[in-house]
């Protein structure tokens, strides 16, 4: 029989500033650059298995595509990330204990300096309750974070009330 397992995912970025965004992924993903060149960077990695490439083209830049996430299988695995990206400054979001896309997950956020949102999550189980910061209107997207740096917890205060799962406040 075949291997039908696809063994890495290949994307690929347009970026506005190629030094800025080496320095930034080589720090996030705590790994140099396999290929440099002259507007382009590549990175290949075995865990996740993902190959990833970078284009510098400033006109080809878009915003506001989504985000990009990468699932751990430990929480202690989460947690040591967590501290690196702390560490290195490129941290710019921290969520724990949080319900986000009928999900609860430990994660925290890094956006490199194109503005491409990247998520390090835990996944603890699914869940019936998605946080209301989520939902409606002033919501940018499930699971995107905003530019400040916070960190939150699925026991936030909404409408000057505590707003637990079930709670019936949501």
């Amino acid at each position: 029989m075949t291997n039908t397992k696809l063994p890495r995912i290949h994307m690929s970025f347009y970026v506005s500033d190629l030094a800025a965004t080496v320095n930034f992924y080589t720090t996030f993903f705590g790994q140099s650059a396999s290929k440099v060149k002259k507007g382009y960077a590549k990175y290949e990695m075995e865990n996740p298995g993902l190959i990833i490439s970078f284009i510098e083209n400033p006109e080809r830049v878009q915003a506001n595509f989504g985000h990009v996430g990468i699932q751990v299988a430990l929480k202690e695995e989460m947690e040591a990330k967590l501290k690196i990206a702390r560490e290195q400054g490129v941290v710019s979001l921290e969520e724990i204990g949080v319900s986000c896309c009928y999900a609860v997950q430990d994660k925290f956020w890094a956006t490199d300096p194109d503005g491409i949102q990247w998520e390090v999550y835990y996944f603890h189980e699914d869940s019936e309750f998605n946080d209301p910061k989520y939902i409606g209107e002033e919501a940018n997207a499930c699971c995107s974070p905003t530019e400040e740096k916070v960190k939150v917890s699925i026991a936030e205060v909404v409408n000057g009330e505590s707003c637990e799962p079930g709670s019936g406040c949501c």
